[in-house]
């Protein structure tokens, strides 16, 4: 469960928001500039971290205070939009990178996990340059879960992946983390992407939270809007 309770600048853009997500996968909705990413990076400590965003409040996650003072913590991964990995090592590597801690065997088997998962078993031995913006995607998530963390932070990972891949991902996705009962929280700002998992829905608006609750009612005017425009198209 987290609790948070925000109150925080970056530049003249202010985020205050305070709920609880008790949902095992959670959906942040909003248009670009809402301040999705800016509370996924908060909630990941990174912001936090550098001091660029003068913060006042508290989160809270599995009665672990202070979540935001302690970026790196081992029970959050986040996956961002650009998928940051390592360009000097392949796609195996970079999913091992932070599994330092296991014997070579279990590390193997790990890494091999992960990318299966992810539907990138066949680009182990590539290298960052090599893979298509969908693929690196995929091989960011494998690094993300590798370590086993408790909290999965997204920030619209599929976005380089078309809508059929991104589905059926998210799906595969949403299994996994219920059977390892881990709680994930997503950035998007498709409609569709919450819908089809039908998870709970923080509606942001200018930094503000102004809903929250099922997919099917929060966003029920954005997919009939999108239902208008694909019917009148």
């Amino acid at each position: 469960m987290l609790d948070l309770a925000l109150d925080a600048y970056r530049g003249s853009f202010h985020l205050k928001v305070e709920c609880r997500l008790a949902s095992e996968w959670t959906v942040i909705f909003g248009h670009s500039g809402a301040g999705k990413s800016t509370l996924l990076r908060l909630l990941a400590g990174l912001d936090r971290a550098r001091q660029r965003t003068p913060v006042r409040g508290r989160i809270t996650f599995n009665t672990n205070r202070g979540l935001w003072l302690a970026p790196g913590h081992r029970f959050t991964s986040l996956v961002t939009q650009e998928p940051a990995l390592f360009p000097h090592l392949n796609a195996a590597a970079n999913v091992a990178y932070g599994l330092r801690s296991l014997d070579r065997a279990s590390r193997n088997a790990r890494v091999e996990e992960m990318l299966d998962l992810a539907g990138a078993a066949e680009l182990a031995s590539l290298r960052p340059q090599d893979l298509s913006g969908g693929q690196a995607q995929r091989v960011a998530l494998a690094r993300a879960l590798a370590p086993d963390p408790q909290l999965l932070l997204l920030d619209e990972p599929f976005s380089a992946l078309d809508g059929a891949a991104s589905d059926a991902l998210l799906l595969r996705l949403q299994n996994w983390l219920r059977e390892h009962r881990v709680q994930a929280v997503m950035a998007t700002h498709d409609v569709t992407d919450a819908l089809a998992i039908g998870a709970e829905v923080l509606l942001l608006r200018e930094g503000r939270l102004i809903a929250q609750g099922p997919a099917a009612e929060v966003l029920a005017t954005e997919r009939n809007r999108l239902q208008n425009r694909l019917g009148s198209g």
